[in-house]
């Protein structure tokens, strides 16, 4: 009956903007699915995530950077629907060993930065592509032999590619 109620009133009242509009929605959805407190500001608490997510992303490039890693690219898959991420972070490490370092690196600064710590790594084991999730962005580092054959970041086209520009 509720989820009635808010999908009726979600396709006659229009307030003229995405703003005013995306406010009434999540009122409404405070106010009759979760009972919970309603915040007026909701809005603003939506903008504050998306900040705490960019800043992940910071603390991410800043690790990688940290340990030299090469040709950092930031895909913004944000307005990709169905994407399995908001972000992925590509990077290339020289050997597997830098691999591994950058990947403990990144770990470090997100804990430090961010307060963020990683849902699953994989490949550390043989550090030749390390998969760091971190549920809103999922982290590749490569050695660049396997970087150039997987081309990850172009399987997105449709995605913003941000590179990041080396240090040396």
């Amino acid at each position: 009956m509720l989820l009635r109620i808010f999908d009726l009133c979600s396709k006659t009242l229009s307030f003229g903007n995405k703003k005013e509009n995306l406010r009434f929605l999540l009122f409404f959805a405070h106010l009759f699915v979760s009972l919970q407190p309603i915040r007026y500001n909701t809005y603003y608490n939506i903008l504050r995530m998306k900040k705490k997510k960019n800043e992940l992303v910071e603390a991410i490039v800043e690790g990688l950077q940290d340990k030299k890693g090469r040709d950092i690219v930031v895909a913004d898959l944000t307005e990709i629907p169905d994407a399995v991420c908001r972000y992925f972070v590509i990077c290339t490490g020289g050997s597997p060993l830098q691999v591994a370092a950058l990947a403990h690196s990144v770990g470090d600064t997100c804990r430090e930065k961010a307060a963020a710590k990683p849902i699953a790594v994989s490949g550390l084991h043989n550090a030749v592509w390390v998969a760091m999730d971190y549920a809103e962005v999922i982290v590749h580092i490569f050695v660049p032999e396997l970087r150039s054959f997987y081309d990850i970041e172009h399987l997105w086209a449709d995605a913003d590619l941000q590179s990041i520009p080396n240090l040396d």
